[in-house]
């Protein structure tokens, strides 16, 4: 969790999902040398993490700051909606919990990057119709997905691991827009939202490991 420092910026890096996250995955082994399941293993999930991360800057226009700015706003807002929604449809009583923390929390965000919105002209209006429908259609392909874990009796299960890897997402996208930005009210908001939602995360993270 960030310190408390009123005359130094916070470095969103050092939280949960460290900006040399993907370093230490692919960092060499130690002088006893891991097993040949284990070096695949390391590799592989290397690999996916370096996609996820190619997928997330061409998702945003081509590197453009402002789209993935864009992008956050609505993912953001899809996500409290999500969250919103899905609650009546939760069974075990830890999970709404978790739930409603979420809730609470993406609530008490949208609210806060309104001025950093704001004040970089991005409105309803402004908003790129690409980065406006890749987004609704994310959403309604989940919402989809969730009414068939409805049906199938599997929801907890799949609403925690679906929220933990979209919570995921969101932080890495955060914490790259942290690094890139030059405003400072973003900034402020990053690093005062940034801690609290990545640690929400892997709480959604290990019941849903938990769950399986």
């Amino acid at each position: 969790m960030y310190p408390e420092q009123p005359q130094q910026q916070p470095q969103l890096s050092s939280e949960p999902i460290p900006a040399n996250y993907l370093d230490q995955i692919s960092a060499p082994a130690g002088k006893s040398g891991p097993s040949n399941k284990l070096f695949f293993g390391v590799i592989i999930g290397g690999a996916i993490l370096v996609i996820i991360a190619v997928l997330l800057l061409m998702s945003s226009g081509g590197g453009g700051k402002q789209i993935s700015v864009e992008r956050l706003s609505l993912r953001l807002q899809n996500l409290q909606s999500i969250s919103k929604d899905s609650h009546k449809n939760i069974k075990s009583t830890q999970l709404r919990a978790l739930n409603s923390r979420l809730t609470t929390q993406l609530t008490d965000i949208n609210r806060e990057i309104a001025a950093p919105l704001a004040s970089a002209g991005i409105t309803a209006k402004t908003i790129d119709k690409k980065t406006s429908s890749q987004e609704a259609k994310l959403k309604t392909d989940i919402m989809a997905a969730l009414d068939d874990s409805r049906l199938n009796a599997t929801f907890d299960r799949d609403y925690s691991r679906e929220m933990s890897f979209q919570m995921e997402n969101t932080a890495i996208l955060m914490d790259s827009i942290f690094k890139s930005t030059k405003s400072k009210s973003l900034k402020d908001f990053l690093s005062k939202s940034y801690p609290d939602f990545s640690a929400l995360q892997k709480e959604f993270s290990s019941y849903s490991s938990a769950s399986r």
